[in-house]
């Protein structure tokens, strides 16, 4: 049986490598060290399907060293163990430290993370790991500080083309094939810059078309390509256009209170593979930017519901993210906290740096107390129901309003409050 297209055209050679001119064209930071035959432990960051995995091991085979690779979805802290002590036993004398590449090494607990730190540091293994997620976040510190990063970004249309081409004319099945692309438009966009994504939907649409009988021409068309894709229903792309258009429309479920086509959108995100991570942060924004204060309890439920899913895992993680997806597409709405910090942004932005007021800056020396820092700041507490009136903003903009309450249950609570403190009944 054939390997898959994608497969079939991983190159094996940084000349064949399309894409990443920045790392490893010529003359370029990566390609230098390669090139040097020596490299540090570094992290490749980037969207799926632009050359992660294949980047590490062309290094490790142009190299010549031992490459030993882990997943970190099936894998433990056992299994790190053993790859670095099978990686020990290959070192000898002045033989070059073996390459231990980590795929999606943001999805590693922090004890997985932390079984690494000796080994990088003592020089055991030279690390490389790939991720999707941004590594300041994912990555624990002290690994972070052993290893460069790397960005690696999604293909140009330039580089898709160049890519189509050369699986059309050199991949020994697709030559047997007539093939002619007549519009490139359907394939550019749902690939969204992924190579494997490219040859997939590419492979797909040609043994659909051709029935794999190797005289049969091949027309590709636009028309066709959505075809395709559209019998497809698995086609799920989570670093494609489809991924945005997805939880595009859960995040307006949930923002319209529709708790059943929220939980229809994240259906199609768990069956499609999606990251749970990236799922759970996002109901954190929505708890912040849709529901915001009219619901203050939805942001507690949210952050607990990315806390909860990285300590429970997959697949029962997807019922949290379903109990945190009804209960904020049941919430009421308001976006005041979110239209607040979008006035003063553009407050900033028009007025610039505007001095604090002398009174509301601190005053730690004798120098700044003779400059009447902090002088007339009244402290709030010393006065009845904890409130005294005095300014808090720039004199130029002192009378300002940048939050706004909105007509929900909470808010006129708030403003209420506000109202009564400020004796604007």
């Amino acid at each position: 049986m054939n390997r898959p297209l994608a497969e079939r055209m991983r190159p094996q050679t940084l000349d064949d490598y399309v894409g990443q001119s920045h790392l490893v064209g010529k003359g370029s930071v990566l390609r230098k060290m390669i090139d040097s035959g020596t490299i540090p432990s570094f992290i490749l960051w980037g969207p799926p399907g632009v050359g992660k995995t294949t980047l590490a091991r062309i290094i490790s085979k142009q190299l010549d060293i031992p490459f030993f690779t882990l997943s970190a979805i099936n894998s433990g802290v056992k299994e790190v163990r053993e790859i670095i002590e099978k990686a020990k036993s290959t070192v000898f004398f002045d033989s070059k430290r073996p390459v231990l590449f980590i795929d999606e090494i943001h999805r590693f607990s922090k004890s997985q993370q932390d079984s690494l730190l000796a080994a990088v540091e003592t020089g055991t293994i030279t690390l490389i790991g790939a991720t999707t997620e941004n590594p300041s976040f994912e990555v624990i510190s002290p690994l972070l500080s052993r290893c460069q990063v790397y960005v690696l970004k999604s293909l140009s249309a330039d580089d898709l083309l160049t890519l189509m081409h050369k699986a059309l004319t050199t991949d020994v099945e697709l030559k047997k094939k007539e093939i002619t692309i007549q519009e490139t438009a359907a394939l550019l966009r749902f690939s969204g810059g992924d190579a494997r994504k490219l040859l997939n939907i590419l492979e797909l649409v040609i043994d659909a078309d051709g029935n794999n009988e190797p005289d049969t021409p091949v027309v590709i068309t636009d028309e066709k390509v959505i075809d395709r894709l559209q019998e497809n229903p698995v086609a799920y792309d989570k670093g494609g256009e489809m991924h945005y258009d997805i939880i595009s429309a859960f995040i307006k479920s949930i923002r319209g209170s529709d708790p059943d086509g929220a939980i229809y959108w994240l259906a199609r995100m768990v069956a499609g593979g999606e990251d749970p991570k990236f799922i759970a942060r996002r109901l954190v924004i929505s708890a912040s930017e849709d529901i915001g204060l009219a619901n203050p309890n939805a942001l507690l439920l949210a952050n607990a519901c990315f806390d909860a899913l990285t300590k429970i895992g997959w697949p029962e993680g997807r019922i949290i993210l379903a109990e945190t997806t009804v209960y904020l597409a049941t919430s009421p709405k308001s976006n005041s906290a979110y239209m607040a910090i979008e006035n003063a942004t553009a407050e900033v932005n028009r007025s610039g740096n505007l001095p604090v007021p002398l009174h509301l800056r601190n005053a730690p020396t004798q120098l700044m107390k003779s400059l009447n820092y902090h002088k007339g700041y009244k402290y709030a507490h010393d006065y009845e129901g904890n409130y005294v009136e005095q300014d808090y903003l720039p004199e130029e903009i002192k009378d300002k309003k940048f939050w706004l309450s909105q007509n929900n249950v909470q808010e006129r609570k708030i403003q209420e409050y506000l109202n009564s403190i400020r004796g604007n009944i």
